[in-house]
């Protein structure tokens, strides 16, 4: 099998559990680390799939290599190459996709723990639950791309994920670990002060680990199968 590639644009905004599951079955992959300086490479005849992950910057950002990966992401779309996007990247291929991406209309950042809806029975959620406790960290939105399918979906924000072809896009966070979401917390203060739920301050957080992670994980685990298996086809 030909590596997955993986594009980290932030220092702890890595695979996380992806990278977990990669490893556990024996999957060949490569990080490009935009955050330490390289650059996105226009080849992927060598990649089975492309992975985009989080940041805390934006798509509409005057920075060369957000240019250059919605340009790769538009390539692996044309070569029918699966692309999967976290966050960030989901908003990457929204952009690439013909789709707007803009700062939510609740004026905070949507963090932490919350819930969201499977809208629409695919493949890609049949073997999920119709309601999914996921981690969330965004302030930013995107429009549906044309001719893709809502997946998933919540009061604040209408568009949490959706399907096109072999391509997924999910604006949550379902790779983290609890190591990640202690590290987040700590670095980035200013964000939680941000956040749209008051009562979900940085301890609240934290104490909901034991009850959500691992079943959010399950749902990691379910999703990246599915994506898995398309770069396998």
């Amino acid at each position: 099998m030909k590596p997955i590639r993986i594009f980290q644009h932030f220092d702890c905004e890595g695979p996380a559990y992806f990278e977990t599951i990669l490893k556990d079955r024996h999957i060949p992959y490569e990080i490009v680390r935009i955050d330490l300086g390289e650059t996105v490479s226009p080849g992927i005849d060598a990649v089975s799939g492309l992975i985009f992950m989080g940041g805390p910057m934006s798509v509409n950002d005057p920075l060369a290599w957000i240019t250059d990966e919605i340009k790769l992401i538009k390539n692996a779309i044309k070569k029918q190459i699966p692309v999967l996007g976290i966050c960030l990247g989901s908003q990457l291929m929204a952009k690439a996709m013909g789709a707007k991406v803009y700062p939510g209309e609740a004026g905070c950042m949507e963090i932490g723990w919350g819930d969201i809806e499977c809208v629409t029975h695919t493949p890609w959620t049949d073997d999920l639950p119709q309601t999914m406790t996921v981690f969330h960290w965004h302030g930013e939105t995107f429009d549906l791309p044309t001719g893709a399918i809502r997946l998933f979906s919540n009061e604040r924000y209408a568009n949490q994920g959706f399907a096109l072809g072999p391509h997924l896009a999910l604006q949550f966070h379902v790779e983290m670990m609890k190591e990640t979401v202690h590290e987040w917390l700590q670095r980035n203060p200013q964000d939680v002060e941000r956040r749209c739920d008051e009562e979900l301050d940085s301890q609240a957080i934290i104490d909901l680990i034991p009850k959500h992670l691992k079943s959010m994980q399950h749902y990691a685990s379910t999703l990246f199968t599915h994506w898995l298996s398309r770069c396998l086809s």
